[in-house]
């Protein structure tokens, strides 16, 4: 099958790849692995190698990118600069095997590697892509990178990692490397100003304090007016406004241990993120009949939203690491102790429209890590060179979450009743009816959709994961290596939740027996308005009952009443379910529910490399991975149906009780790789063909309300990925990378949005390229003139695999048909062709003015789609980033 891809590839891929051989963003190759790299000290970061010469510490031990047999793009301090990379989002436009989407909070990251990835929408999900910062793991992406000035480079390891990485990661990694502090007095000033205000700054300096003690010190913020205009506060959001210290200290007492000290916080104040409507309803009709407003579908990059008050998002994060690296004779030791702190606070006005819907939907998420790492590492004699390594992972999560219905959303249910039933019924009729059926007339007067009834949820996760592992490397020969690792991991999850809903009409029993009566009436009109009766008019009715010619039509009619008045598939209220957005929840732990999950694992890694000239490596390898079970922490975590009879025997069954996931099972990812490397000086470039799996992949679709969080049968890719560099005359610096990916859901009949066997995943691009150039010119005196672009293109893909909101459901609310979900999805498709560029005048005496331009042809998609929030048959979106531009100014001695 490899040599089928290759073979039907050839004249498109390699012959592109070949043909502009060595085009790449300046600084990338590839490796693996990825952890704080000890830097020469005395080296300005830009000293540094380019190319495949560039060295990593992929394998845990420095190496250059040449030598290294295994897929990894390196985006070097002086690509993140001149490319104007501000956070980790911005590296997607120089790694085109990554792709990175923030969604709903400023505090919500995505990452993909070649197609996979998932996580961070629903917090109980470990993201299948591992992020570290100076070899600290990150769990969560609300931990993402600030824009630090002392980062070294960005590794970014694709496929699974195990037997480097303790926790590991199924579907890549990316590893941030700071500079370590310097014996050399140093540092840097940075000042940015751009269109919507923005306003960069930051600094870094670094010195010694003692002979054998070195410190460094960063710090900067990030400021920038929204780019999207709020038309209901008068406000703006999608801004940025963070900001952050860090400071780090190395202890070096012999020439035998080093001791690495780092302390950072980082804090977020944003309104983010905003919405558009990109396809209105009949609900949204009702919005606008109360006086709401929504934005134009038409138009949905006019950069305008509605809300009636801004979305709040205020994020802070810090932590304190050690590492310890000691020379024990042959035997290298290394500790990594981190403990870090997350707290989340966000706010939004999840309905998106002027209306008062929703009153707040409020998150406080608190997380808590404690990682521990020891790895010792060593060359056994001129063949054998071994790494062997424990890690312990502890997290403490608490999630509170509040969600209220607002002072509109009454008259809103009222309208969407009266426009179904045709004014037959209200929210006042029902509210009346129900309680005069059980008993009580006034029962429910006035209590349904209650403005401050809905939900309040706490949800408590904790994780304790151990993980041993290790890698031996045999010289066979001279130029034949054989690698061989293993990592066995134990994880261990536990869930307590306590949700309380106050919805009064989302825990009334539209099937109750009580109400036959009712269902009957109902049911009778119906079929007398179909035959043209009006059932309001009794001697119409009468006419029509007592007429032999319409008397067995009448009959058939009531007959049917009868016969269906308890039927749960002839409810005609059944579509008031779509309203009934705030069920009871069924709390776990609980009888049938342990809310516990234990997984143990092992995968492995075999790899050949061979050094087929001095110039030119090739390598195979065979890589397994894993990730462990993941919590659907949402108000649509709900019961396995396997558990609906014993839930049932223990009394537990709730009112409208709805059966889907509490957890997702472990995934299970494999890689079969062939690569080459080649160096010719001037010219670099990688190839690598790959095959890519992962069984039982964490699936994670918003249903409008919550996360249906579900395990693919399996997905793979197909792929084929080139880099390389150029330097075809001295001042000239070319680049290309291209990534081809054939992904399909190999099985997946449990969709949430039916079966999507057989079918491509949606947000994986089959092509994405990236073509750049650099030329650095001197013009005297120490001066230079260094002009830089990249293009980066993506092909169309789907937005999302479908919408939940469109599945067509019978009137005991089950799923019926699917097709309608997947084909509201279809127009929606998204394309990326971004173009950077920059020219810096850099003096001799260390200052440096640039100009410089993101995304400067404007081009604009959708980072995602989704059911719009209590509005049934409505879609919104997401909206990426418009065209940035700006001047910097900076300093470095």
């Amino acid at each position: 099958m490899m040599r089928s891809i290759v073979s039907g590839y050839r004249h498109s891929t390699l012959v592109v790849v070949f043909a502009f051989l060595g085009f790449s963003t300046p600084g990338p190759a590839w490796a693996q692995g990825g952890e704080s790299a000890p830097s020469p000290q005395d080296t300005p970061a830009f000293d540094e190698p380019s190319g495949n010469e560039i060295i990593v510490t992929a394998t845990k031990r420095e190496v250059t990118l040449q030598n290294v047999p295994v897929a990894v793009t390196v985006t070097t301090a002086e690509t993140i600069e001149r490319a104007n990379i501000r956070d980790i989002q911005d590296l997607q436009t120089v790694v085109p095997a990554l792709r990175v989407v923030q969604l709903q909070s400023a505090a919500n990251t995505n990452f993909f590697i070649r197609g996979f990835g998932n996580g961070a929408n629903n917090v109980g999900i470990e993201p299948s892509v591992g992020v570290f910062v100076d070899g600290v793991f990150r769990s969560r992406t609300a931990s993402q990178i600030s824009d630090f000035p002392d980062i070294r480079r960005v590794e970014v390891l694709r496929g699974p990692q195990s037997t480097l990485f303790g926790k590991n990661a199924s579907a890549g990694v990316i590893s941030i490397i700071t500079q370590e502090p310097q014996y050399r007095f140093g540092g840097s000033l940075e000042a940015s100003y751009g269109n919507y205000d923005a306003v960069v700054a930051k600094g870094y300096v670094t010195g010694p304090l003692a002979e054998n003690v070195a410190v460094s010190v960063a710090a900067g913020l990030n400021k920038r007016d929204g780019f999207v205009r709020d038309l209901g506060t008068g406000g703006r959001a999608n801004d940025r406004d963070r900001w952050f210290v860090r400071g780090q200290l190395l202890f070096e007492p012999d020439d035998s241990l080093k001791i690495r000290l780092i302390g950072d916080y980082d804090k977020i104040d944003e309104v983010c993120c905003a919405v558009v409507n990109l396809r209105s309803s009949p609900a949204t009709g009702a919005i606008l009949a109360l006086g709401g407003q929504v934005t134009d579908p038409a138009h949905p990059f006019a950069d305008r939203t509605y809300n009636n008050f801004p979305s709040s998002n205020d994020v802070e994060n810090y932590g304190f690491s050690a590492q310890l690296d000691y020379e024990a004779g042959p035997v290298n030791v290394t500790s990594i102790t981190a403990l870090r702190k997350t707290n989340s606070l966000t706010d939004q006005d999840s309905d998106f429209t002027t209306a008062r819907l929703l009153d707040r939907n409020f998150q406080d998420q608190s997380l808590r890590t404690f990682t521990q790492e020891l790895r010792l590492s060593g060359d056994f004699g001129d063949k054998v060179s071994a790494l062997l390594g424990v890690f312990y992972i502890n997290e403490k999560f608490d999630q509170e979450n509040d969600v209220f219905f607002g002072p509109d959303f009454r008259g809103y249910a009222d309208l969407l009743i009266q426009g179904a039933s045709g004014g037959a019924l209200s929210v006042p009729v029902l509210e009346g009816t129900f309680g005069a059926l059980e008993g009580d007339p006034a029962k429910y007067l006035g209590r349904f959709f209650a403005p401050g009834s809905g939900l309040d949820e706490a949800y408590r996760l904790k994780n304790e994961s151990f993980s041993i592992f290790g890698q031996v490397d045999f010289a066979l020969t001279d130029r034949l290596t054989l690698t061989a690792g293993g990592n066995f991991t134990r994880d261990k999850k536990r869930l307590r939740t306590n949700v309380i809903a106050t919805d009064v009409f989302s825990a009334i029993d539209l099937d109750n027996p009580l109400y036959a009566a009712f269902r009957q009436q109902l049911l009778a009109a119906g079929g007398l308005l179909q035959a043209g009766v009006d059932p309001t008019d009794p001697a119409a009715v009468l006419a029509f009952a007592t007429d032999p010619a319409t008397m067995p039509a009448y009959q058939q009619i009531m007959g049917f009443a009868n016969a269906n008045q308890n039927n749960p598939q002839a409810n005609p209220i059944g579509g008031l379910r779509t309203l009934q957005i705030f069920p009871p929840f069924l709390n776990v732990p609980n009888a049938v529910e342990s809310g516990k999950t234990s997984d143990n694992d092992f995968s492995y890694t075999l790899r050949l490399s061979y050094d087929a000239t001095d110039r030119v490596n090739l390598y195979a390898s065979y890589a397994t991975g894993f990730k462990a079970s993941s919590v659907n922490l949402s108000r649509d975590s709900r019961p396995p149906a396997d558990d609906a009879s014993a839930l049932a025997g223990a009394g537990l069954i709730t009112p409208n009780l709805r059966f889907g996931s509490r957890f997702a099972g472990p995934e299970e990812s494999r890689v079969i790789e062939f690569g080459a490397k080649g160096n010719w000086g001037a010219y670099s470039a990688n190839l690598a063909v790959f095959h890519q799996e992962i069984k039982g992949f964490q699936s994670n679709i918003f249903t409008g309300t919550g996360f249906a969080l579900a395990n693919a049968g399996k997905q793979s890719t197909y792929g084929v990925e080139f880099e390389g560099t150029a330097r075809p005359v001295d001042p000239l610096t070319l680049g290309l990378s291209v990534v081809w990916l054939d992904p399909k859901y190999d099985s997946f009949p449990e969709s949430a949005v039916g079966d999507q066997s057989g079918r491509k995943p949606v947000e994986i691009p089959e092509w994405s390229i990236t073509v750049s150039g650099q030329w650095e010119q001197e013009i005297g005196n120490g001066d230079r003139l260094i002009a830089r672009a990249a293009y980066h293109y993506e092909s169309p893909a789907w937005a999302v695999e479908g919408l939940p909101g469109f599945v067509s459901r019978d009137a005991a609310g089950n799923a019926v048909d699917y097709t309608l979900a997947t084909e509201a999805a279809r127009p929606f498709k998204r394309q990326v062709d971004e173009l950077e560029a920059s020219l810096t005048y850099a003096m001799g005496n260390g200052f440096e003015l640039s100009v410089w331009g993101r995304n400067l042809l404007d081009d604009r998609y959708l980072n995602r789609i989704f059911n719009s929030v209590a509005q049934p048959q409505a879609i919104s979106g997401y909206l990426n980033l418009p065209r940035t531009y700006g001047v910097s100014a900076r300093f470095k001695w």
